[in-house]
């Protein structure tokens, strides 16, 4: 069993297997590609922290210096309104504005960048 906290076990394991999708859109974010900002790819947001430990969620990829949040929605998010709201009331609580990407919208990168510039600015 790993010496790490749960958070950032997940997060790592996260990293490693990043969904096609994911892999794209990192390629334009990394290294401060996208307007000087830096971006993290999930990276645990600890919301409260209880007796058993903290709570967390790990969005796609998050810009502390503008407080974004951006989430690529798979099929499987068709199937969890409930707990996208869930989490969106909560990272909204923490000053973070979300942007949501369809995995598909990325079959035209150029503008999702554009999407994401007039979002972040």
């Amino acid at each position: 069993m790993s010496d790490k906290p749960t958070h950032i076990s997940r997060a790592r394991e996260l990293r490693k297997n990043m969904t096609g999708a994911e892999r794209t859109l990192w390629y334009f974010l990394r290294n401060r590609r996208f307007y000087n900002l830096k971006f993290l790819r999930q990276h645990p947001i600890i919301y409260q922290v209880t007796i058993k430990g903290p709570d967390y969620f790990i969005p796609d990829f998050y810009c502390a210096e503008k407080k974004v949040v951006l989430e690529l929605d798979g099929i499987i998010h068709n199937f969890q309104r409930d707990e996208d709201e869930f989490r969106e009331n909560i990272l909204k609580g923490l000053g973070l504005r979300i942007l949501r990407i369809r995995n598909e919208e990325l079959e035209d990168v150029t503008s999702v960048l554009k999407k994401i510039k007039q979002f972040v600015f």
